[in-house]
């Protein structure tokens, strides 16, 4: 999906979606801005905060707006668990979302390019559809053609310093990852209202 310009979304939707505006200078210009990071105007209708709340979503995992309402959809129909969870763990469970948060890439877009590159293994399988759903005791590696490039310089270092969610675990001896569980989601630890999301698709 190609984004656009980062600064200027991630101002106007009024949160650090990318990684190049989690720092000090944006924070500083999103706290100027009042509650939110928005700017003063007519007040939104839920339909517009709904709207903001999944352009969040869609913006940080770089996913269109059709393979979006096909994860909502499904979790809608799956009545086993709350839309909201079974939302969060289908974003999470992303293969490129898994190569981001195990700090091989550093950003979504890197890690997608990675999977799409053929760089990476799911259980000794080479897998190149960034889409692809991580289950719970696989595998996640560097293809061994792969491990020389210059693109995985230094991943021991980066395994070392990435805080990686509680369902990753990383083996840094050989540079790969388990999936120990499902992503589990927690209210308050995503900048998006996945609430709203899920109001958003129910109207």
């Amino acid at each position: 999906m190609k984004i656009g310009p980062k600064y200027k979304i991630a101002r106007r939707l009024g949160a650090n979606i990318f990684d190049k505006t989690q720092t000090p200078k944006f924070a500083a210009r999103m706290a100027s801005r009042g509650k939110g990071g928005e700017r003063k105007g007519r007040p939104k209708t839920d339909y517009g905060i709904q709207m903001i709340e999944k352009q969040k979503a869609r913006y940080m995992y770089g996913i269109n707006e059709r393979q979006f309402s096909t994860y909502v959809k499904r979790s809608l129909a799956k009545k086993s668990t709350p839309a909201v969870d079974t939302l969060y763990e289908m974003l999470e469970s992303r293969l490129d979302n898994v190569i981001y948060r195990m700090g091989l890439a550093s950003t979504r877009q890197m890690a997608r390019q990675m999977v799409s590159h053929g760089h990476i293994l799911v259980d000794g399988v080479k897998v190149t559809v960034p889409s692809y759903q991580v289950s719970p005791k696989e595998i996640i590696a560097i293809r061994d053609a792969s491990a020389k490039k210059k693109l995985f310089e230094g991943v021991g270092e980066k395994f070392k310093e990435v805080a990686v969610p509680p369902w990753i675990k990383l083996d840094l001896e050989k540079r790969q990852a388990v999936i120990e569980a499902k992503p589990a989601y927690r209210t308050g630890e995503t900048v998006f209202d996945i609430n709203a999301i899920i109001q958003f698709y129910q109207r």
